[in-house]
């Protein structure tokens, strides 16, 4: 079975990522991205597929939900919408017509053609120009959003690409060409958000104990709250190992296989946690000490090799 080029899967079968697009009051014709350059890997990702545990498929979606629904809101889009997820920034697009481009998430230095532009704000991009990401300094992954949405692969109700499940909108790589949705929008509400830049620092993170902290020791738990964990090379979107003190074990048997979470901090028999991400598995058979609560699973997607964690455990009442 052969398969077709994203330009020519997005549209025959792609829906629109976002049901805005347009300029301030009015309708413009639908334009187009062209990919020129990807660093590390660059994904088409919206807010994913919820509901579908059952049929072993996880939510998947952006990595850092908070960074790519603020790209969308600063181009006017719904949050829903498809942005370009760029890891370790280095991404070249070439747009053909004007559209309104914001850029989020690990903050990278950002060219329109010459003119340097700000992350957390939105610019109006000439047609014919090109939009090119640096690398960050701190955090992983930088959102790229256009006024009304990209189209893709949709599969099950999201264009995004799950790297557990292989489904979705395929990795891009250069010369791949993301038609832009043409849908009447209301103009964004503001071109600027002053939010905190990713920074380098340790990353504190709270961990609600359970389903499965009674396998471990009580001196896990204080390691957990006492030591810092170093994020490991070994990480993406699927989870982060972490290295840091063994997490010792009251009960040593196998443990069924049973649902996992986002934010979920699995220990195998090792020791070693690892935090699940947004592309987790469903099911897992390694006891689960905690989770740690979405919001900060955003924050932990940011966190780069060799950045320390800090949890903070506690029990619900």
């Amino acid at each position: 079975m052969t398969t077709a080029p994203i330009t020519e899967l997005s549209r025959a079968v792609g829906t629109p990522a976002s049901t805005h697009a347009a300029s301030a009051g009015r309708r413009i014709r639908a334009g187009t991205l062209t990919v020129h350059a990807v660093g590390a890997i660059a994904l088409l990702e919206d807010r994913g597929r919820a509901g579908l545990a059952h049929l072993g498929l996880g939510h998947s979606g952006a990595a850092d939900r908070a960074s790519h629904d603020l790209a969308n809101r600063l181009v006017g889009n719904n949050v829903d919408g498809a942005c370009i997820e760029a890891t370790l920034g280095m991404l070249e697009v070439r747009v053909d017509k004007p559209i309104l481009i914001a850029v989020t998430g690990a903050a990278v230095e950002v060219r329109c053609d010459a003119r340097l532009q700000a992350v957390n704000t939105s610019f109006w991009v000439p047609p014919n120009s090109t939009v090119r990401l640096g690398r960050p300094a701190a955090g992983l992954r930088s959102y790229l959003a256009v006024r009304g949405g990209l189209r893709g692969v949709d599969v099950l109700g999201s264009v995004s690409w799950d790297s557990m499940a292989k489904l979705g909108t395929p990795p891009l790589k250069s010369g791949d060409v993301l038609q832009v949705a043409d849908a009447a929008a209301e103009p964004p509400a503001t071109d600027l958000a002053p939010v905190a830049m990713i920074g380098n620092d340790r990353l504190e993170l709270p961990l609600i104990l359970g389903p499965r902290e009674d396998w471990f020791e009580d001196t896990a738990i204080a390691r957990l709250a006492q030591h810092d964990f170093t994020v490991t090379s070994e990480t993406d979107r699927v989870g982060a190992r972490l290295q840091g003190p063994e997490l010792p074990r009251r009960r040593f048997g196998e443990l069924p296989s049973e649902g996992v979470v986002l934010g979920a901090l699995q220990v195998p028999t090792s020791g070693r946690p690892t935090l699940f991400l947004v592309d987790h598995p469903v099911t897992g058979g390694y006891p689960v000490i905690g989770c740690v609560p979405q919001p900060w699973v955003d924050k932990a997607s940011q966190a780069a090799p060799g950045q320390l964690l800090r949890f903070h455990p506690r029990r619900l009442d």
